[in-house]
């Protein structure tokens, strides 16, 4: 039996070495050592590697490709064909994902010689395809599922309805509501979470090729919400697809933040106190306009978001404009908008 390379000061691959003439041996080779490694390293039972082997084993047929030729490519086409063609739920997506990430960190680990085997005989070495993308799923829990259209829209009717209250008994919070109600609809138009619409500037919308019809709102540049540590913050940028969202944001712009007295400072959203309106002061809108509409308490601002994705991928707009739009790594995570979406948002 073929132990661990670090008792053996070799590569694993040499003790348990196929003919150099198939490629399907040496791929068989490196499940069988991954299997040992599991067993003796990490203590897993055997059902569950035998469930990991069975989902790289797949995903090698589906790419008719080996390990040492799989690329990011690879993986965002399988996945897209989970979550669109054969609808699996996102939990057994997020799944099949972590067992071919954990394989890809075994056989690109040094220590174990498959690089430099699988180098020498094929000239390319396997790459880790599979980065963790959980953080950036959007149904990691109950409150991510999109808004119907229905919902979206009686949560704006509502908030119309108590800036047109407010103007009408001359509250003095008429200005804050006004401003809520857009920040609103342009977290929905724009495919923003709450943290992306509350670091926003006046300068960020910008004019755009695509809609020259729009003028200097024909696009939306926004900082990503989450940040990788050591490197400088990600921007993209969204196209305006919702005119009557540019019409709301461009006379709150000519209108109402002109008269906050910080409307000198880079803020769109200014607040009475010369600050910026945050995300928690965002979250906490939404949930009062939320609860008296009596709609689910699991809806939360990112539900915005994710009926931005879905009612476009219902609409017929292309999967990958979708994924650019709200700067998703993978278009399966797009995709699954989609597939909750189905069931109640037309």
């Amino acid at each position: 039996m073929c132990g661990d390379v670090s008792a053996a000061k070799r590569p694993e691959s040499a003790a348990c070495r196929p003919p150099r003439s198939s490629a399907q041996a040496l791929f068989d080779a490196m499940l069988d050592g991954w299997s040992r490694h599991q067993r003796t390293t990490q203590r897993c039972k055997s059902a569950t590697i035998g469930l990991r082997e069975d989902i790289v084993r797949r995903f090698a047929r589906f790419t008719g490709a080996y390990p040492w030729q799989w690329s990011p490519e690879h993986l965002d086409l399988w996945l897209s064909h989970l979550t669109v063609e054969l609808r699996r739920a996102p939990s057994t997506v997020r799944g099949y994902q972590s067992a071919l990430r954990f394989f890809c960190e075994y056989v690109t680990a040094p220590y174990h010689g498959w690089t430099r085997e699988c180098e020498t005989r094929f000239g390319s070495v396997p790459v880790q395809i599979c980065q963790d993308d959980r953080a950036a799923d959007p149904f990691a829990g109950p409150g991510r599922r999109p808004m119907t259209r229905e919902e979206v829209q009686r949560f704006f009717d509502h908030a119309d309805d108590q800036v047109e209250e407010a103007m009408r008994r001359g509250h003095k919070g008429a200005l804050a509501r006004y401003r809520d109600a857009t920040v609103f609809k342009v977290v929905y138009a724009w495919g923003l979470s709450g943290s992306e619409a509350s670091a926003l500037d006046i300068g960020d919308f910008q004019p755009h090729a695509d809609v020259p019809e729009l003028g200097r709102f024909g696009a939306l540049s926004v900082r990503a919400s989450r940040r990788t540590q050591g490197l400088p913050q990600r921007r993209r940028t969204v196209v305006s697809t919702m005119p009557w969202a540019v019409d709301a944001v461009r006379e709150y712009v000519a209108e109402v933040r002109p008269r906050y007295r910080t409307s000198l400072s880079q803020a769109l959203w200014p607040t009475e106190r010369g600050g910026r309106l945050r995300t928690r002061e965002i979250e906490d809108r939404f949930a009062a306009y939320r609860d008296t509409l009596g709609l689910d308490r699991a809806l939360t601002p990112y539900c915005l978001r994710s009926a931005y994705m879905a009612h476009l991928l219902m609409d017929g707009v292309a999967l990958t404009f979708v994924q650019e739009q709200v700067g998703h790594r993978l278009p399966a995570t797009t995709a699954s908008c989609a597939r909750l979406a189905d069931g109640g948002s037309g």
